[in-house]
């Protein structure tokens, strides 16, 4: 882990900033190299970006730049579940592992500054890069993200977090105005940046839309007064890439590393400076924040060599497949689910990506494995001889439906794509080897909530003519269960699942792995039950309700509550009992597997507030946590919430309040009345 920053540290820093010229100080404040490697390589993070510091002349220390949310993205590492399908386990534990794993490649493959740890809210669910993020609530992203960014760490590699901030739209990203009131930006968009913040990440990235009025790598409130004045945060921001940062001002708002290259700085804040419109001290403050960073980090004793063998290992391939293992989200089971080996002879496994390996979208976040298992692969790998796998694509709905009909058992695999949602890539750089949409771009917000016509017709069809089947749905975020699921009997969220998803699946579905994943969102009945989403908007307003929230406002059902997941076995969640201490809650909650399998259960504490002093949200998640239990085994399991978590921000003062008066814990394993049992208490 990276040493704390103390006297030395700033002291060397200082000292090297000293022996600086201003061309040299200015020279650490940008990324070097990139259009020239892109160029020749046409592949984005072919090899690690030199992205702030490094000075050849005093041997100061670069940073060393990779992506990825769901993996390392240079060279063939190994590729995990996407975030949302990771958000889908509940478990920071089973993340600190995926980011250990990660921090580790990044190592071996010379990088010491990742940009992988995405905590964009999801706001909407049409938002495109949905995938990248774990879920709509500001809870339950801060402690997946901080449990990334620990993992991360450990291996002296330099976490970023992303984007900085509200940046939950992705067309329109590079110039829609995100209009939000202190309140909804304190206590919805931002808690979760503060989480990693306390967590010790070391590098911002700022996000590319506009937060009322100004560009988030222009943007002082932001950038100066929230994150490293009221905050506290000693690490450094850099821009998001190429159209992040618009001008040298975006020093004197507090952007310190203009990335991934040279465009606005370099001669350009030179002179900015000589013309006095950038102040020195401004400069030097920026590139003692990137060297005491990486000082920081390069100083730490490393917890081991990294081998480049240790580039999707063994042990690291292993991660990808548990991680999917315990992210896929059981929604429908009318009692087949698991399938006995014994009663099938074939499985047909139908749809566009039963044999088709579906990762995720190919923007920045693109991981390329080594290798990958397909549904159907991972299926005729677990079958061996026991059973026949039968392939059809599903574009002939007669032939997928004979074919459908003569198996003993039925995968129908369904669901989005690189192509219709993602990181919006337009057709100038689109790398697609030629099979990119008709104008040529990738990726993008989603253009609706439900499967297309044709996948709609193939679940409805195939579905009657099959009991024995599961509609397996690969998508970055929600996608509505409609009428075409009418006859499904068994449904599953397998999202995008990495490299060992096929794996994953099998061992699901012949239960060898018990389901424990969990919707990281609500699952709406109709789109006109979320909030307003406009993929082209120029400005746009971000109210303080969304998701579940939302949905509590308007006492709305949905079709799935956030939280929701079955399982093979079943669970029993007691009353909680709640000690009010000066600074906490301790809660103690029982939860006992009643079946007969081992499995696991998500315990979630959602806290109503009083509500009187203005009006609030129904109830909001506060503490979470996986239990893995063995059949017939009971644990009390305790938490403890700090009371500063239950204040609301007050506009009025610029400050947090306390609300008195009396509070309802409820405790249960998803996020409506009847998975909730309520308890009270009083401050």
């Amino acid at each position: 882990m990276p040493v704390p920053l103390n006297d030395d540290i700033r002291g060397d820093a200082q000292a090297a900033l000293a022996e600086l010229s201003l061309e040299e100080t200015v020279a650490m404040l940008s990324g070097h190299g990139f259009f020239e490697d892109f160029a020749e390589t046409r592949r984005y993070c072919s090899t690690p970006y030199r992205i702030g510091g490094g000075n050849e002349r005093l041997g100061l220390p670069q940073g060393r730049f990779t992506d990825g949310p769901r993996g390392v993205v240079t060279g063939r590492s190994t590729c995990f579940p996407v975030p949302m399908a990771r958000g889908a386990s509940f478990d920071p534990a089973l993340e600190a592992r995926i980011g250990d794993a990660i921090g580790r490649e990044c190592r071996a493959q010379g990088a010491n500054l990742f940009g992988g740890v995405c905590i964009n809210l999801l706001r909407h669910p049409a938002w495109g890069r949905a995938q990248e993020t774990y879920g709509e609530d500001p809870h339950h992203l801060g402690e997946m993200g901080a449990a990334l960014v620990r993992g991360v760490q450990r291996h002296n590699v330099i976490a970023t977090i992303k984007h900085f901030a509200a940046n939950s739209m992705e067309n329109a990203r590079f110039e829609v105005d995100v209009q939000l009131d202190a309140r909804t930006l304190h206590e919805v968009y931002l808690p979760h940046f503060k989480r990693c913040i306390d967590e010790g990440a070391g590098a911002v990235m700022s996000a590319y839309n506009q937060v009322n009025g100004a560009y988030c790598g222009h943007n002082a409130v932001l950038l100066r007064d929230i994150l490293k004045a009221r905050w506290g945060f000693t690490g450094f921001v850099y821009s998001d890439f190429v159209r992040g940062c618009y001008s040298a001002q975006a020093v004197a708002a507090g952007l310190d590393v203009e990335a991934p290259d040279t465009m606005h700085f370099g001669p350009k804040l030179l002179a900015a400076v000589d013309d006095g419109n950038v102040a020195r001290d401004q400069i030097d403050e920026a590139a003692r924040r990137v060297l005491e960073t990486l000082w920081r980090f390069e100083t730490a004793p490393d917890p081991e060599d990294y081998d480049p063998a240790v580039v999707a290992c063994d042990a690291h391939v292993a991660l990808a497949r548990e991680a999917a293992e315990q992210s896929m989200v059981l929604l429908r089971n009318d009692g087949q689910l698991p399938w006995d080996p014994a009663a099938i002879r074939s499985i047909a496994v139908i749809g566009p990506y039963a044999d088709r390996v579906n990762l995720g979208d190919r923007g920045s976040s693109n991981v390329e494995p080594p290798h990958a298992l397909s549904f159907a692969e991972g299926l005729r790998r677990y079958g061996g001889e026991r059973f026949e796998v039968l392939c059809d694509d599903g574009a002939d709905l007669e032939r997928a439906a004979k074919l459908a009909a003569r198996a003993d058992a039925l995968v129908i695999a369904v669901g989005n794509s690189y192509r219709s949602e993602g990181e919006y890539i337009p057709g100038d750089i689109a790398l697609d080897g030629g099979t990119v949409g008709a104008d040529g771009a990738i990726g993008g917000d989603r253009d609706a909530l439900t499967l297309d016509g044709a996948e709609r017709a193939l679940v409805a069809r195939l579905c009657a003519v099959n009991e024995r089947h599961l509609v397996a749905v690969m998508s970055g975020s929600a996608v509505l269960i409609d009428d075409a699921f009418e006859a499904c009997r068994a449904l599953m969220m397998t999202w995008y699942p990495g490299m060992q998803g096929g794996a994953a699946l099998a061992r699901l579905l012949f239960g060898a792995v018990n389901p424990s994943g969990k919707l990281p969102f609500v699952v709406p009945r109709r789109e006109s039950d979320l909030p307003y989403f406009d993929k082209n908007a120029k400005t746009i307003e971000y109210g303080f309700d969304h998701g579940y929230v939302h949905l509590d406002r308007s006492a709305t059902e949905p079709a799935y509550p956030f939280g929701f997941g079955l399982s093979y076995t079943a669970f029993e969640i007691g009353m909680p009992a709640i000690t009010v201490n000066e600074s906490d809650l301790q809660v103690s909650v029982a939860v006992t597997n009643v079946g007969a399998r081992a499995g696991a259960e998500v315990l979630q504490l959602y806290v109503a507030p009083p509500g009187q002093a203005l009006a609030r949200e129904r109830k909001r998640l506060k503490a979470f946590r996986k239990v893995f239990l063995a059949a017939g085994e009971q644990r009390v399991e305790t938490f403890a919430i700090a009371l500063d978590d239950l204040r609301y921000f007050d506009s009025s003062r610029d400050d947090w309040r306390l609300e008195p008066g009396t509070y309802a814990l409820l405790v249960g394993n998803a996020a409506s009345a009847e998975h909730l049992k309520s308890a009270e208490f009083t401050l």
